[in-house]
């Protein structure tokens, strides 16, 4: 583990735990680092050195002659405020990321999600989401939201309005309100996209 001399363990929570770290700095320097992560501790990255998905980010557009983006209005318990994002969730065992996208489109919006699976495969890749506290890492999954008329099944404890926003709305969030770091690259990207080819970024580029 390079650098790690111990890991400590420091609660046990169901859902998230807190860990200690005992290291030695650059200049010798006996030094303490703590992260936070959903994993048991036989799973944890830090052990495995993985990079298997664990949550997903679900960038929807509609089947429109100029698409909307879907969106969710969602309050944050850290914040104590609505933050603008697109929906998300984290993988249940088994589930592929694709499946994963489809379940959380219908719990957080009611609406029915069709994965595209064109492109180039990096883009769907598992990255990292705030590697310096967290060792989660979650993947993109693009498509279409269909059947609009749908009903959220939310749990009681979410509080998530969905939003189908057009490019005037997603610049008009982008510049007033709270926006999730991932949503807004994902929005940044909406807001350059030709309505005759949604896709063409997955491309790869030059």
């Amino acid at each position: 583990m390079g650098h790690i001399r111990k890991i400590e363990k420091q609660t046990e929570n169901r859902f998230l735990n807190m860990y200690h770290l005992e290291f030695e700095d650059r200049a010798g320097n006996d030094r303490d680092y703590y992260f936070c992560t959903r994993n048991s501790d036989d799973k944890l990255k830090i052990r495995t050195h993985s990079l298997e998905t664990e949550g997903i980010c679900i960038y929807a557009i509609t089947r429109e002659e100029n698409p909307r983006l879907v969106l969710v209005k969602e309050y944050r318990f850290p914040i104590d405020d609505d933050v603008y994002a697109l929906p998300a969730g984290l993988t249940d065992p088994g589930e592929t990321a694709g499946e994963a996208a489809v379940r959380e489109m219908r719990e957080e919006t009611g609406f029915r999600f069709v994965e595209y699976k064109g492109g180039e495969a990096f883009y769907r890749r598992p990255f990292f989401l705030a590697p310096g506290f967290s060792d989660e890492p979650g993947t993109a999954v693009f498509g279409f939201a269909e059947d609009l008329q749908g009903n959220p099944e939310s749990e009681s404890t979410e509080w998530i309005q969905p939003i189908l926003a057009d490019k005037a709305e997603v610049r008009r969030i982008l510049s007033q309100e709270k926006v999730s770091v991932r949503g807004a690259f994902l929005m940044f990207q909406f807001l350059q996209m030709d309505p005759g080819n949604p896709f063409a970024f997955l491309n790869g580029g030059v």
